[in-house]
């Protein structure tokens, strides 16, 4: 089972757990209908169809209304630390939180009393409070921007607001800002830096980049980053090495766009439908046919 943890930007939405389940491009949380734009429900929804794909694995979310303030988020820390000790997942994801460092550990220090321990992705916002607890390495994957690893890369900002200029500008080096993030133990045991290309690390190592095939039109599409993560997520219970997982992801992430042929008026969840067919040619890349367009369009991609 997959657990991921995140929040809708929503004041009076409750704190609600269980199943989650997506129906006619809906998201139901505990009899809840959430629409799918961007954030969390953009993740869960892109697990979803890609667990779809993979065979069914079930996956459990925390959700919290908070739009930025943190109450919202504070109580669903407050629940998961006193809660999360009596769950098992193969992977839990932490999405759209408040930062907030204390919480973190607590947080962390649930997990740590789990029977065993889950695969811990961290992205946005938690991402953000795992980093400034000092306890980044305790994870297995960040999946930052170029942004948010300019502020991984900065060991003296206690937080994103405050990450200095000069490194902030540094968006045409990477690989430098990657280094950076880990000699001061600022970064996960691996990275998927989400950008053009998308970076995958393990340790201070760039292994792998991936940069095909790429659409302009994707970058006005709110949500592809969380669905990266949310592809991820699930690739990682596939039984494969991790840094295989990660390149699957942003490939497959990728492919949707060439399906969904996206325009202006796109929305996230018609890349998200377009999942299971990205997923089959990004698996299927690296097994062509000796001669055959390595970018050919299957028949049936859905």
């Amino acid at each position: 089972m997959i657990g991921i943890v995140g929040t809708v930007p929503d004041l009076e939405f409750p704190l609600v757990h269980g199943p989650a389940r997506l129906i006619n491009g809906r998201l139901y949380i505990e009899g809840r209908d959430i629409p799918i734009n961007r954030g969390t429900p953009a993740l869960l929804a892109a697990a979803l169809k890609a667990a779809e794909w993979l065979g069914g694995v079930e996956i459990y979310a925390f959700l919290v209304g908070d739009i930025g303030l943190g109450e919202g988020s504070r109580k669903l820390y407050a629940f998961l630390a006193s809660c999360l000790r009596e769950y098992a997942f193969q992977v839990l994801t932490f999405h759209y939180t408040q930062p907030d460092v204390d919480w973190s550990l607590r947080v962390l220090f649930a997990v740590e009393s789990m029977k065993q321990r889950p695969i811990l992705i961290a992205d946005a916002g938690f991402m953000y409070g795992a980093k400034m607890s000092g306890r980044a390495p305790s994870y297995d994957f960040f999946t930052p921007d170029v942004g948010e690893l300019a502020f991984l890369a900065d060991e003296l900002a206690p937080h994103p607001f405050y990450t200095r200029g000069f490194i902030l500008h540094q968006n045409n080096q990477v690989p430098d800002l990657i280094r950076r993030a880990y000699l001061h133990e600022n970064a996960a045991a691996h990275l998927v830096v989400k950008g053009q290309p998308d970076y995958i690390t393990r340790g201070n190592q760039v292994v792998a980049t991936v940069d095909q095939p790429s659409f302009d039109a994707m970058e006005a599409i709110g949500g592809t980053g969380d669905t990266l993560t949310g592809l991820l997520t699930v690739l990682c219970t596939a039984g494969c090495d991790l840094t295989e997982a990660a390149v699957t992801a942003a490939r497959a992430n990728r492919w949707t766009g060439w399906f969904a042929d996206p325009g202006p008026a796109t929305q996230v969840i018609e890349l998200i439908e377009k999942i299971p067919g990205a997923l089959a040619k990004a698996v299927d890349q690296d097994h062509k046919v000796e001669g055959e367009d390595p970018w050919g369009k299957p028949e049936n991609p859905d």
